[in-house]
Parts: structure tokens; C-alpha cells; sequence
């Protein structure tokens, strides 16, 4: 403030003093401003400065000619800047226009959009209103452009397969190498409603003829299901899903690196690795099919799911206690890798 006061006290000054000696003063002024100009780094301008050059600007003509250290396009730029400020500053101080909505309304949009992924602007407005909240159509269709989630592809598959699930088969692959480190190619087809396996083989040359070998035994005919989920492997080739389709069901491969979408296949291969194939290393093919066998007849029969409300795939009664001196006694499956526990009766 005392740069500026300063400035308008030498301004005043020129007033009585010579031409001649005004003329040298303001040489000898540019001949300091020409070398300021060379000045690395440029140096800052203050707010007061940016206000003294936008005022300038609009009471004297020849502005444009006195500049040195910024361009005009730069005082421009700092008017149309002030302009701005000024008019945000005048829409804050109004009390005018459409008040903002709370944070549980915009939660309440966000939840709907995210659980009904095909609804739009005018059904959640409908559901807002049904609930008491008065706020605009176009205030949730504004919102709802924010939700970066709505619409998730993910969850319209997740809601295929609940909705499908007793109708749907998923095919899968997996690998065990045996004890001559010769490694064995496992196919199996599960169903999404029991998490039964309808069919598991083993081979080391996993050809086209071989697996179509295996779906004719998995579908011998057209049955219940209507869906098989595969993955994009080169041995579901063109013979495979043309062969599929002539059965009756429709293929469905999941997308490029998402083995969740065939999640129930892969769940079933953590956990036939984590209950068996760990703890064992097969002979040949003849000695995984046993053991997978016996592993499928324990999985069907006696092993309880979370999904199916701790209860096994082929359903397995809740025992009574037959009497007050029955005891619990266990019974070794998978050679003793697991145990099935119940009730006997005491001698």
C-alpha cells in the first residue's frame, strides 16, 4: 500500500516540474524497466497489483501502451477472473434459488441407484416421494450423473445367476500333476442350485473328442438346465458350443480374466485342492478318479455348505439324540482326511 501511495505522490510531482526534466525521468525509468524486464525469474504480482491494472484498464485508454512486465491479454484475463468472483459472490449472498439436498436423500439415491441397477431418474423419485421426501425429478436425474456405479455389469451377472441358479451348469478345468510328474487334465460339471457334480473324468490329452466324450455323458439328454458357464479355454471350441446348443442349453462364457463370474466352479476346485488333492499325490489317472470319486461321495453326502444353510448337496437329516446315554462317534472319510460324526445308541 505505501508502493502505491508513493507512486501517486510521484505522479503528482511531474505536474511542477520542467518537460526537460520530466522527459530524462521517465527515460531513465525504461532504461530500468528494459533491464527489470530480463529479471529471471519473472517476478510475482500481487493481488493489489492485479486490481490496480483491471481498474486501469477501464478509466484510461492507453494502458495497453505503459505495459511492461505482463501482456494485455493477461490484464484481460485477470478482469474476466474478477468478473467471476464478483458473480459468485453475489449468487452466495442471495438466498434465492432451489435448496441444496441433505446427505440422507443423496445416500438414499446412491443405495438405489447401486441396488436396482436398470432404474433411472424417474422410478427412485417415485420411491423418494413414496417415502416422504420432497425433491425434484430433475435434482435425482442431476445426481444420479455422479453414482459412478450405477449400472455395474458385475451386478447384473450376479443377479443372472441368482436368478438362474437352479438351471445353470458350470464347466470347468484344473490341473494335478501325479507322482512321475505327468500332469493330468481334470474336467468336472457342477450344478449352481445343489452344487452337485454331475460328472468328473481325468486324462492327460485333453482333445476336442474327448471333452465332447464328456458333455455327452454330462447331458445324455435334455433335462432341467438351461445355462452352461465355461470360460474362454481353446478346448470349448466351435464343436463344443455348437454341440451344447444342439442339446438344448446356452452357453455363456465369462469374460477375459474374471474367473468370479464361474465362481461356484472355482470354489469347488479351492476346496477339492484344500480337503484332498494337498494332501495326497496320485499314481496315474485311475488313482485320481478313485480318489475324486471318494471325494465327490463325501462332498455330496456328508460335507456341509454355507450356501445351502449348512446342509450338504444330497440333504442330510438332523439326527436326535436317541437316548440319554447315546454317544457321538466319528466315522473316517477320505481315509481319515475328514470325519462324519453321529449319534449311537449305547450298547
Amino acid at each position: 500500500m505505501l508502493d502505491f501511495i508513493s507512486a501517486i505522490l510521484a505522479a503528482l510531482r511531474v505536474f511542477f516540474r520542467g518537460r526537460r526534466d520530466s522527459a530524462l525521468e521517465i527515460l531513465a525509468l525504461r532504461q530500468q524497466l528494459g533491464v527489470f524486464k530480463r529479471k529471471h525469474p519473472r517476478p510475482n504480482l500481487r493481488s493489489f497489483d492485479r486490481l490496480f491494472w483491471t481498474v486501469l484498464r477501464r478509466i484510461w485508454p492507453g494502458w495497453a501502451a505503459a505495459l511492461i512486465i505482463v501482456k494485455p491479454e493477461t490484464v484481460v484475463r485477470w478482469h474476466r477472473t474478477g468478473f467471476r468472483l464478483y458473480w459468485r459472490w453475489r449468487s452466495r449472498a442471495s438466498s434465492r434459488g432451489r435448496p441444496k439436498i441433505t446427505a440422507e436423500i443423496q445416500a438414499l439415491i446412491r443405495r438405489m441407484a447401486e441396488e436396482n441397477p436398470v432404474w433411472g431418474a424417474p422410478k427412485i423419485h417415485g420411491e423418494l416421494l413414496k417415502l416422504g421426501f420432497s425433491v425434484s425429478e430433475r435434482t435425482v436425474a442431476r445426481y444420479l450423473r455422479r453414482v459412478q456405479r450405477r449400472g455395474d455389469p458385475s451386478k447384473r451377472w450376479l443377479t443372472f445367476l441368482r436368478n438362474h441358479r437352479e438351471v445353470i451348469v458350470a464347466l470347468d478345468f484344473f490341473t494335478v500333476p501325479t507322482l512321475t510328474f505327468q500332469l493330468l487334465y481334470c474336467f468336472f460339471a457342477i450344478e449352481h442350485g445343489r452344487r452337485r457334480i454331475l460328472h468328473f473324468n481325468a486324462t492327460c490329452h485333453p482333445t476336442g473328442e474327448w471333452v465332447l466324450q464328456q458333455l455327452r455323458e454330462t447331458f445324455p439328454e435334455a433335462g432341467q438346465y438351461r445355462y452352461v458357464i465355461l470360460d474362454r479355454d481353446s478346448k470349448f471350441d466351435v464343436q463344443i458350443i455348437t454341440f451344447l446348443k444342439a442339446t438344448g442349453v446356452k452357453p455363456r462364457r465369462t469374460s477375459i480374466r474374471s474367473p468370479w463370474q464361474n465362481g461356484t466352479a472355482e470354489r469347488w476346485v479351492g476346496s477339492c485342492r484344500r480337503e484332498l488333492l494337498d494332501h495326497i499325490i496320485p499314481l496315474n489317472e485311475e488313482h485320481l478318479r478313485r480318489l475324486i470319486r471318494d471325494y465327490v461321495r463325501y462332498y455330496h453326502e456328508d460335507r456341509v455348505h454355507d450356501s445351502l444353510g449348512k446342509d450338504t448337496p444330497n440333504g442330510r437329516a438332523i439326527e436326535v439324540k436317541p437316548s440319554p446315554q447315546a454317544r457321538v462317534i466319528s466315522g473316517a472319510r477320505l481315509g481319515g482326511l475328514h470325519h462324519r460324526y453321529y449319534w449311537q445308541q449305547a450298547a
